[in-house]
C-alpha cells in the first residue's frame, strides 16, 4: 500500500481555469511518481458561490463541483480527493477518512495556508505551509492585515531569495525552504509548434489587492505590462495575450490591442486541464510577464505556467524576478528587465528558434523536473 501525502489547494473556486487547475497537479501527480498516494483536499464554502448580491447560489456552487470532478477524473484522482463543503459535507473521501490518511502521512502541504480546518491540521505530525505567491502573505503579517503562516510547522516559498540580503520580503522570523515549480515532466512532451508565434496566460490583476509597503506600491501583472505593451510593433512575430481581464479595465484592453496584442479568453483557448496542455504545446514560445511584487522585491519566484513551456520544448522569454542568478538564461530560457532587454530577446529565440527549443527542454529536466524538484523538498522537511 502506497503511503499517502495530502495536499490541500484551491482548484473548484476556479472553474474553466485549466492552467490555474495544473498549478496543483504537477505537485499531485508528481508526488504520485515518487511513489506515494495522493489525497487532493479543497474546500468550497457557500460564502465562495455567493452571487453579485451576496447570495449563495446554487447554479455557481454545482458548476465549481462539477469542475473539481472535471479536474480529479482527468488527474486520476477520483478515489483520492475530498471537497469538503458547509455542515461536514465531503464530495470524495469523508472527515474520517481524510483524518485517517493525514495521519498516516509524513506531511500534509497546505498551499498558502488555504486549508484552514483545525481538525484536519491537527490530524498531522507535520503541517507545511507552501507559499506560491511570495510577498503577499509576508507583507500581510508585517503589515498586521493577516497571518497565515501560524499552524503550520515547516515552511516552503516559491520565492527562492527570501532571506537573501537582496531580497526586500521580510523572512517574517520564519525559515524558509525555497523551491521551484515542479513539471511532471511525461505529461509534457513536445509537440509541432509555431515559431514565430509568442503566446502568454495570465490574470490581468488576480485575486489580490497592491500593497502599500515603505511608501511604495506593490502591484500586480497589470502594472507590469503595461511598461512592455508596445513589444509586437518591434518584433516580426505574432503575440497572443489569453488574458482573464474585467471589462472596468476597458482603457487597458484597448492599449494592448492597439499595440499589436491578439487578445484572447482563457476559458476559451485553455478551459480544461486537457486544453491548457495543448495551448502550451502548440504555440512557439512565451513572452512571460512577473507580478509587480515579484520583480521590484527580487523574490526568485519563477512562473509554474512558464515551466509547462520549458518542459514542452517551447522557448521561455521571462522578466527577470531574480531568478536569473540561479537558472541559465542564456538558451531556451532568456531572461528580460527592459523592454530593450526583450526586443533582444524575442529576436535571438526566433534566430534560432530550433536550438533555444531544444534548450528549452534540457533547462526543464536539469532544474524543474519534479522528481528531483519534489524529492529534494521531501529530503528538506525530512519527511522522505
Amino acid at each position: 500500500m502506497r503511503t499517502p501525502l495530502p495536499i490541500a489547494a484551491s482548484i473548484a473556486q476556479r472553474p474553466g481555469y485549466g492552467g490555474h487547475a495544473w498549478a496543483f497537479l504537477q505537485y499531485v501527480l508528481g508526488f504520485r511518481r515518487l511513489g506515494y498516494e495522493p489525497i487532493l483536499i479543497d474546500r468550497l464554502t457557500d460564502e465562495m458561490t455567493s452571487d453579485a448580491g451576496g447570495r449563495p447560489s446554487s447554479a455557481l456552487q454545482d458548476a465549481a463541483i462539477a469542475w473539481f470532478e472535471q479536474v480529479v477524473e482527468f488527474a486520476g484522482l477520483r478515489n483520492s480527493c475530498s471537497l469538503l463543503l458547509d455542515q461536514g459535507r465531503t464530495i470524495g473521501l469523508d472527515r474520517c477518512e481524510l483524518v485517517r490518511s493525514i495521519g498516516a502521512a509524513p506531511c500534509l502541504i497546505d498551499v498558502m495556508g488555504f486549508l484552514g480546518d483545525p481538525e484536519l491540521l491537527g490530524a498531522s505530525d507535520m503541517v507545511v505551509f507552501l507559499d506560491v505567491d511570495p510577498g503577499f502573505p509576508q507583507l500581510w503579517r508585517e503589515l498586521e492585515q493577516a497571518d497565515l503562516f501560524s499552524g503550520h510547522d515547516r515552511h516552503v516559498t516559491l520565492g527562492a531569495n527570501i532571506g537573501r540580503a537582496d531580497c526586500e520580503i521580510p523572512d517574517c522570523g520564519v525559515e524558509w525552504i525555497g523551491m521551484r515549480p515542479p513539471v511532471v515532466l511525461d505529461e509534457w512532451a513536445a509537440a509541432p509548434g509555431r515559431s514565430r508565434a509568442f503566446r502568454s496566460i495570465g490574470c490581468w490583476r488576480g485575486p489580490y489587492d497592491p500593497i502599500e509597503h515603505r511608501e511604495r506600491t506593490l502591484g500586480l501583472r497589470a502594472h507590469e505590462l503595461r511598461r512592455f505593451a508596445g513589444l509586437p510593433g518591434r518584433v516580426d512575430a505574432e503575440f497572443s495575450l489569453a488574458l482573464d481581464i474585467d471589462p472596468a479595465d476597458g482603457r487597458d484592453r484597448e492599449l494592448l490591442a492597439d499595440n499589436g496584442w491578439l487578445l484572447q479568453d482563457p476559458r476559451a483557448v485553455a478551459g480544461s486541464p486537457a486544453q491548457y496542455r495543448d495551448f502550451v504545446r502548440s504555440s512557439g514560445a512565451v513572452f512571460a510577464i512577473a507580478k509587480n511584487i515579484y520583480v521590484a522585491t527580487n523574490s526568485g519566484w519563477f512562473s509554474d505556467r512558464s515551466a509547462c513551456f520549458l518542459a514542452s520544448g517551447r522557448p521561455v522569454l521571462c522578466q527577470n524576478t531574480g531568478f536569473a542568478g540561479s537558472l541559465p538564461v542564456q538558451e531556451g530560457l532568456v531572461a528580460f528587465s527592459t523592454l530593450d532587454e526583450a526586443v533582444e530577446g524575442a529576436a535571438g529565440i526566433l534566430g534560432d528558434w530550433p536550438r533555444h527549443a531544444r534548450a528549452a527542454r534540457d533547462v526543464a529536466e536539469e532544474f524543474f523536473d519534479s522528481r528531483k524538484v519534489l524529492g529534494e523538498l521531501l529530503a528538506k522537511l525530512g519527511a522522505g
